[in-house]
């Protein structure tokens, strides 16, 4: 419901931190039918990607040095990866275990993350530093992947669903209705 939405994009916006983003964009909130479909637990790590990129001499992250990862951050998320890194990325996964792997719509991963009943965060409705790598809590830099597991994981104990690094999905980034 539109009393409900408003009600959301206050929650969030209550955060200091959290007035730099336009949750505006995000509205207004509505219900959707999804058919069953699985989620990764956790963001797809350097480790992973790296087989990716040796297997198929796909272009590397900007930041790795001669195409390898520092060793350090094998189980840190994956960055500075384009949303057609992350679909060749999800063809080659497709190809390698004969899965249906693919991008989750933008639907599929809020439910993920929020869970049923909608929470504002993936723990709950209260924001809480703890359970997450923010900007202004955090380390600074990425973490491995399940640091703040499982506090911090959703309903569906998806794990990093709230801070550490933006996630691609395969709906168009448009406003609502779409």
């Amino acid at each position: 419901s539109s009393s409900s939405a408003a009600s959301d994009v206050y929650k969030r916006q209550r955060y200091d931190w959290a007035k730099e983003f336009d949750f505006g964009r995000e509205q207004p909130q509505r219900e959707i039918t999804l058919a069953e479909y699985q989620i990764g637990r956790y963001p797809v790590t350097n480790a992973e990607y790296a087989e990716f990129v040796k297997a198929t001499g796909h272009r590397a992250p900007q930041h790795w040095r001669q195409s390898t990862f520092p060793e350090e951050l094998a189980s840190h998320p994956v960055v500075y990866v384009s949303w057609h890194d992350a679909q060749a990325y999800v063809q080659w996964l497709c190809e390698k275990t004969n899965q249906p792997y693919r991008l989750p719509t933008e639907a599929e991963w809020e439910k993920a993350a929020r869970g049923d009943k909608g929470l504002v965060w993936p723990w709950g409705d209260e924001w809480d530093e703890k359970k997450c790598n923010m900007k202004l809590s955090g380390p600074g830099k990425t973490t491995p992947v399940g640091q703040y597991s499982p506090a911090g994981d959703s309903p569906y104990k998806c794990a990093d669903m709230a801070g550490n690094v933006w996630e691609w999905c395969s709906s168009l980034y448009q406003s609502y209705p779409y």
